[in-house]
């Protein structure tokens, strides 16, 4: 792949022989930003898994301390008391079967997570092709499929992140801006590991954290020792 100049930049001040304890990880992303915008800095964990076997699969969610310095819109599919309660905890968009012809045939998507009483499931189900390959099927796993939305909502407010394998057996989470302080991004990192971790197949064998770097959105990985983080 050709990279532009600014990247190619940033990736001389990376010493790829090296693996970066996470504070000079997180200090060299940060340092090594160059664009205009504040950038995400986002973890890439590659897994010694094979998540075509339902016994190792990682999937799970967990609220960083610090959030992701991004305003997050909520759908919450529900009905009776349960709409009012979304909507009272700050949900962006509630209703019910109403809006599945939205999402089918005018291609809303105006979301970043979508959240659903159990009840709802087989409305919401419907969407699977639409919500699953864009990740934003509720799944029970991750709490976005329960009857307590205030709380749901709430820790998606607050910097409730999912994290799963992709095909090819890497997790790729937020981390949080580039404007953050060093602190708050190791905190949040912290708290992701320290998740993922406990989250390790029973049924794995082997190394479980193969490879982890951290980037900016635009910007070159860093390896993380992983001994670190163990």
């Amino acid at each position: 792949m050709k990279r532009g100049k600014r990247y190619q930049e940033a990736a001389k001040a990376v010493d790829r022989t090296k693996l970066y304890d996470p504070e000079e990880a997180i200090a060299l992303v940060k340092q090594i930003s160059s664009v205009k915008f504040d950038e995400t800095v986002e973890a890439h964990i590659r897994t010694g898994c094979d998540g075509r076997h339902a016994d190792q699969q990682v999937r799970g969610a967990v609220v960083l301390p610090h959030g992701t310095g991004k305003t997050v819109r909520v759908l919450v599919f529900a009905k009776g008391a349960k709409l009012d309660e979304a909507q009272a905890a700050g949900a962006d968009f509630v209703g019910g079967e109403e809006l599945v012809p939205r999402i089918q045939k005018e291609g809303w998507l105006d979301f970043d997570v979508v959240v659903a009483t159990p009840d709802m499931m087989g409305i919401v189900g419907r969407l699977g092709r639409i919500l699953g390959p864009k990740g934003l099927m509720p799944n029970p796993k991750s709490g976005t499929v329960t009857m307590d939305v205030a709380k749901a909502i709430a820790d998606i407010k607050a910097g409730k992140v999912e994290y799963r394998l992709d095909k090819t057996n890497i997790i790729h989470v937020p981390l949080g801006k580039c404007s953050f302080t060093n602190e708050q991004l190791k905190d949040n990192f912290d708290t992701l590991m320290t998740a993922i971790n406990r989250a390790r197949p029973a049924a794995l064998k082997g190394t479980y954290l193969k490879n982890v770097s951290l980037a900016s959105s635009m910007g070159p990985g860093v390896k993380v020792n992983t001994l670190k983080l163990v």
